[in-house]
């Protein structure tokens, strides 16, 4: 059976490095799972790949994109599992590597089919964000749907206005439509987690946005000031530039907010991930064990 490894963890804990060894170890392919590198526009913000790591083995799902064309978990399932499909005449293995947890869940397991919405009414919830912020859109979801605000990205604002969207189409809970049901896919998973000590995360972050700052950070989201509203960049290491850009915040405070966003994001990024039992999990250098277990796994799937 064709075997799809996935390498999921925190944002800096080391995922690309061991994708790229895993990819050329067994001489496949690297599928992309993080959902804000498939925006050309977007790179040093997005801790791409070096265009020399990308080229240690080949890559997709990554500059595929442009971010006014909206590209949600659902297109990237049908594409992902359609380039699975097309890999996998050639190729026993191919791996998948990023941090977004609703993508990856995506193309392991499938999403629930949610109803349609009433035409309008994202685009009234998406103008409401951009005059009035996160704040009352979070609290509107907490009220309607409590026990998906409980596990939703709260900071995250595609994922509280798609709740919001379904909540007022239809006048039931947008959880209520969610039925977690697996999708069999025609491959073997094996997916491998990523972990360290606490400390040592905080400080690999905390030199990532270092380093986003030496490469241009602030011209890259200088130069994209005129989607600011856009979803795809309400998220760490821009908004918070954003707003030293407009005079909200000095520019240390804004750095300060970018390192400590990208922490709390990594939390909730182990949060989510823990909750799936198959997951593995290793230190992003202990390759003899890690490719132990995955030869483990496929030997136990063909008994």
């Amino acid at each position: 059976m064709k075997t799809l490894l996935v390498v999921v963890g925190p944002t800096a804990v080391g995922k690309t490095a061991l994708a790229i060894q895993l990819a050329q170890h067994f001489q496949t392919a690297i599928i992309s799972a993080d959902s804000r590198q498939f925006y050309r526009e977007m790179a040093i913000g997005t801790a791409k790949p070096s265009l020399e790591e990308q080229a240690a083995a080949p890559h997709y799902f990554i500059d595929s994109h442009s971010l006014e064309t909206p590209y949600s978990a659902g297109d990237f399932e049908v594409d992902a599992l359609a380039k699975l499909e097309e890999l996998f005449k050639t190729q026993d293995e191919v791996v998948m590597v990023g941090g977004s947890g609703l993508f990856v869940k995506a193309v392991c397991e499938g999403l629930d089919n949610l109803p349609k919405a009433t035409p309008g009414v994202r685009d009234r919830l998406n103008a409401e964000f951009e005059a009035q912020g996160i704040a009352p859109l979070q609290a509107r979801l907490a009220a309607l749907d409590p026990a998906y605000y409980k596990e939703v990205d709260q900071h995250n604002p595609q994922r509280i206005i798609r709740a919001l969207e379904v909540c007022e189409s239809t006048g039931l809970p947008f959880s209520s439509f969610r039925k977690n049901a697996l999708q069999k896919r025609p491959f073997r998973i094996v997916t491998i987690g990523l972990t360290m000590d606490r400390a040592k995360l905080y400080e690999r972050i905390n030199l990532r946005v270092d380093k986003m700052l030496q490469e241009g950070l602030i011209e890259e989201v200088t130069s994209l000031m005129e989607f600011r509203s856009l979803p795809a960049l309400q998220t760490v290491g821009y908004a918070e530039i954003f707003d030293y850009l407009e005079g909200s915040l000095s520019l240390s405070e804004a750095v300060e907010k970018v390192k400590q966003n990208s922490r709390r994001y990594a939390k909730r990024q182990l949060t989510w991930f823990h909750k799936d039992q198959q997951t593995q999990w290793f230190e992003p250098t202990d390759w003899s064990n890690i490719m132990a277990y995955i030869t483990e796994q496929k030997a136990d799937s063909l008994r």
